[in-house]
Parts: C-alpha cells; sequence; structure tokens
C-alpha cells in the first residue's frame, strides 16, 4: 500500500521529507514509511513515460520494477531489522486511546481535494501552443484558482470552523490586492496566502495545530536541505548540467561498462548528488550518450531520484543515524546488485 501511494506522486527526494515525517510520526510503521519514502521519488507516472520515450522502453520497464520491488523489499528488511523497536512502538501505540474523528471522511476529503486544486491551478504552466483545451485552461488559471479559493474560505468556516467574519476580513483584503493589481494576479495570490497564515495561526485548535506543524517542519527541513544542496551541487555541480569540482567527464570514464565497481560508483554518486524531479533523464541521457553502461545507468535511476545528502540529513533527524545509514546502504547495495543484474542481460 505503501509503494503504490509513493508511485503516484510527482515529488524530489527533498519534497517526499515532510510527507514521510508526519506519516511516521502519526503511526505507521518503519517499513510502510520507508517503502513510502523511497517509492514516491524513485518512481512516478511521469517518469516512467519520459524514460521509457527518452531512454528506451527496457531501461523505463527496468526502473519501474526495480523502484517497486525495491520499495517494498527494503520496507521489509527495516521492518525485520529493527522489529524489536517497532513491537514495542505498537505496543505503546495499543495503550494510547482511541481517538475519535473531529469530522466525516468526506468533510476532510473535500477541503483537501480544494486546496489540491488550488495547487494545479495556480501551478498551471503555459502550454507551448496557443490554441486547445489546455491553453484555454492556461488563459483562465487565476479565474480558476478564485473560484477555488471562494470555496476554501467556504471550506475554513465550515470545516475549520473558523469564524465567517474573519474570513471576509481575509477575502476583503485579498480583494483590495486584485484591484490595486489587476495585471499582476501573483500579488493578490500572495496576499491570500498571508491572509490563510494569519487565519489559521490566531485561532484555537486544529487550525493551529497545522499551522504549528508546518512551522515545524520548515525549520527540521530547510536548514538542512539549504546545507545539503550547498554541499552537493559544489561536489557534484547543478542538473541543468553546471560541473561541480568533480568533473562530469570522471564521472562518465568511471561508470562505463558493468563491471561491479562502475555499478557501484554509479549507486554512491547517484545517491548523494542532489535530482529535481524528472531531471535524472536528461542527465542520464548525457552520460549515456559519452559512454555510461546501462548497468551503471539503471543504478543510478534507482539510487539517485530516490536518495541525495540533502534527504539523508533529514532522515536522520527523523529516524536516528543508524537506521538512516541501514537504509542508505540497503538502497546502494541492491541498486548496485540491479545494474549488474540489468547490465548483463542488456
Amino acid at each position: 500500500m505503501a509503494s503504490v501511494s509513493g508511485t503516484i506522486l510527482a515529488v524530489c527526494s527533498c519534497t517526499i521529507l515532510p510527507l514521510f515525517s508526519s506519516i511516521y510520526k502519526r503511526g505507521a510503521g518503519l517499513g510502510p514509511a520507508i517503502a513510502f519514502l523511497y517509492s514516491g521519488p524513485a518512481i512516478n507516472i511521469l517518469a516512467i513515460i519520459l524514460t521509457a520515450r527518452v531512454l528506451g522502453v527496457e531501461l523505463g520497464v527496468a526502473r519501474v520494477i526495480g523502484a517497486v520491488v525495491f520499495s517494498v523489499v527494503i520496507g521489509l528488511l527495516m521492518h525485520v531489522i529493527y522489529r524489536r523497536e517497532e513491537k514495542e512502538k505498537a505496543n505503546a501505540a495499543l495503550q494510547l486511546p482511541e481517538q475519535e474523528e473531529p469530522r466525516p471522511l468526506w468533510q476532510t476529503a473535500a477541503h483537501f481535494f480544494i486546496l489540491v486544486g488550488i495547487l494545479v491551478s495556480a501551478n498551471w504552466g503555459k502550454p507551448d501552443t496557443g490554441s486547445g483545451l489546455w491553453y484555454a485552461v492556461w488563459s483562465h488559471k487565476w479565474t480558476i484558482t478564485a473560484f477555488f479559493g471562494v470555496l476554501f474560505g467556504l471550506s475554513m468556516i465550515l470545516v475549520l470552523k473558523i469564524r465567517w467574519q474573519q474570513i471576509l476580513i481575509a477575502a476583503g483584503f485579498t480583494t483590495a490586492t486584485a484591484l490595486f493589481s489587476p495585471q499582476n494576479p501573483s500579488l493578490p495570490f500572495t496576499a491570500a496566502v498571508l491572509a490563510t497564515a494569519v487565519l489559521i495561526s490566531r485561532n484555537t485548535g486544529e487550525s493551529r495545530e497545522w499551522m504549528a506543524a508546518t512551522w515545524g517542519f520548515a525549520k527540521q527541513i530547510l536548514p538542512l536541505l539549504a546545507a545539503g544542496v550547498l554541499v552537493a551541487g559544489f561536489l557534484l555541480g547543478s542538473p541543468e548540467g553546471g560541473s561541480g569540482i568533480i568533473p562530469e567527464a570522471w564521472i562518465t570514464r568511471l561508470v562505463g561498462g558493468n563491471s561491479l565497481f562502475a555499478n557501484l560508483f554509479a549507486s554512491v554518486a547517484g545517491a548523494f548528488m542532489y535530482f529535481a524531479t524528472l531531471t535524472e533523464v536528461p542527465i542520464l541521457k548525457g552520460l549515456l550518450a559519452n559512454g555510461m553502461g546501462k548497468g551503471p545507468a539503471l543504478a543510478l535511476l534507482l539510487a539517485g531520484p530516490a536518495l541525495s545528502l540533502p534527504n539523508m540529513l533529514v532522515i536522520r533527524s527523523v529516524i536516528g543515524t543508524k537506521k538512516t545509514i541501514v537504509f542508505v546502504s540497503l538502497v546502494v547495495v541492491m541498486a548496485t546488485l540491479s545494474g549488474l543484474l540489468y547490465g548483463y542481460v542488456f
């Protein structure tokens, strides 16, 4: 269940972290939480299509199979290795009183559907063509966002129980900003975000807890993320092709063929490098064109997107140093062996 849930997300190794931390702290077992942590950035629908189209169907299928199998196997191994701790955690959870849900499930689902609607519509990118359905959606993106914004205001009143007078004031502030700058929709959108932050932080109960959790994750993740990305970029360069201290030509020479060292090096290098979502495909295409073997290519695909230096730093703060080392080691070893097998077959 955890591996399948992760596959539908289009996230990088850092975007998955607050989701992983949240479900683990809310009671998910270590094995399923780790399965979710791996599968989210390792594979998604967009990555499947792009990998198969750009790098070939064989590599695309191998990536799908490898990522799903990895997530399940690594999750099971983490559970087996730390089964005593997991049993103690489960027994402690059984002693806690069962929490009553504050509202029906459909209300929570509707609330999050509205949030997703705002997220998708506000980030809708301009299509390459100037006509068609997607262009029509893009041309009305802020109208659609405003519609979801109105629904969000109603949801905060009915679901989060925030007083309608406060919602009206926030809506008036957002509308005034829109009238002040009608040609710049991002300005009232920013005003709406600020107004929402003030609203949920000033109200007691669930909304304040939500804001506190968001701020807690930000303080936990952002400093480590910034430091990790800086070090990874300094050593290995940027996803757009900029070289770091370690020249890309060296990496290409080191991962040619299908030796154990080449696959291991590809796994380790990919594990420490940060890949934004889907950027691993064009990077790998360039490496393959410069002599990288197919086995190391799969090893990099299976280890790289799921791990990164900033990702490891944050995971360590959630589950501890030993468990992080075990998780990273399992990913590197399995990616290396998978690369060897794939390179031998193809």
